[in-house]
């Protein structure tokens, strides 16, 4: 499925300009904007996954575009691309919403290592993965689950924040109940263009069970080490030291975080680790008989200014999800 996109800027020599620019290799349908009201009023009928915006417009600009989405819940990707380049215009676009700045004219390499930077295609994957996986979860049940999310792994970045002394990016959850078919693509489409480590810890308690799966980017390893002062070499030992520090606070805050919202106590096995500096698709292959159908929450951590990419996801048994229900239900009484 193609991966939908707007391009809003008043000047049409500027929007073939960056359509053109656009990797050769993505799978995308553009759609055009040619000013802000224009752009609000697509974004609401075609949903795009990603869009380019000029900041200089007539009607509305750029910044009002931004507000304008942040007050009607819009959450697109968005990345301005902008003849102003005043520090306080870069800092100010991305205090509204967008994830970076791109400085006109945009040259074809720079948007590549935007869009490699950000993520960009994967996180459109897994937003079209949030919408056509699974069975279809209550959304009043949807919503507590990523209020409980949100509230645990905000203290998991709280704790990641204070230990690398940065600021940690956090997403909107996704939940779904998967079949370990499509747990397989979900997992596929966090990276597959990267090598990954993984480390999978279970947990039960309440009658509730499951496992905690984190996989983290191998190219984080070299900017965590030097977030954490290391100055040693890096070697797989050291890696997996690494790798071990972080899914313990991660996984750790995560479970504290929801086992006390749901007022049960999880007991945490030993992690096990599910490989290193392999294609995401191997660990998929070597672990999958693990899991089977499931609930599902991904959580998808970022460093600010730093590439470091951490996925987290809560893997709950199917067994599980008649006691989670009988809580969510208490949690929804009035």
């Amino acid at each position: 499925m193609s991966t939908s996109v707007l391009i809003c800027d008043d000047s049409k020599l500027a929007r073939r300009q960056l359509a053109r620019s656009l990797p050769d290799d993505w799978d995308i349908k553009v759609e055009f904007a040619i000013d802000g009201v224009d752009c609000i009023k697509q974004i609401k009928s075609t949903e795009p996954e990603i869009l380019f915006l000029d900041l200089n417009m007539p009607e509305m600009d750029g910044y009002e575009v931004l507000m304008a989405m942040k007050e009607l819940g819009l959450n697109i990707l968005t990345v301005v691309v902008s003849g102003d380049i005043q520090p306080n215009a870069h800092q100010r676009v991305l205090e509204l919403g967008a994830i970076d700045f791109i400085q006109k004219p945009c040259s074809p390499q720079k948007l590549a290592d935007i869009i490699e930077h950000h993520g960009i295609k994967d996180k459109a994957m897994r937003e079209r993965l949030s919408h056509s996986l699974g069975e279809q979860v209550d959304p009043d049940v949807r919503d507590i689950y990523q209020e409980l999310t949100n509230v645990a792994m905000g203290q998991a970045g709280d704790l990641l924040a204070r230990l690398l002394n940065v600021f940690v990016e956090l997403p909107i959850p996704n939940v779904n109940i998967l079949e370990v078919s499509e747990l397989d693509m979900a997992l596929r489409s966090i990276d597959n263009n990267a090598t990954t480590s993984g480390v999978c810890q279970g947990f039960i308690g309440g009658g509730v069970s499951g496992e905690a799966l984190l996989l983290l980017n191998d190219s984080s390893f070299k900017e965590i080490a030097s977030l954490m002062n290391y100055d040693g070499e890096l070697n797989d030992k050291v890696e997996l030291e690494l790798l071990m520090d972080i899914s313990n606070i991660l996984i750790g805050a995560i479970l504290t975080g929801l086992s006390k919202q749901l007022d049960m106590s999880f007991s945490q096995g030993h992690p096990i680790v599910l490989g290193q500096h392999r294609d995401v698709s191997e660990l998929v292959k070597a672990n999958k008989s693990r899991w089977q159908r499931t609930l599902a929450i991904e959580i998808s951590y970022g460093i600010e200014n730093h590439d470091i990419n951490c996925d987290l996801m809560l893997l709950f048994t199917e067994d599980s999800l008649k006691t989670l229900k009988y809580k969510v239900a208490y949690l929804l009484e009035d």
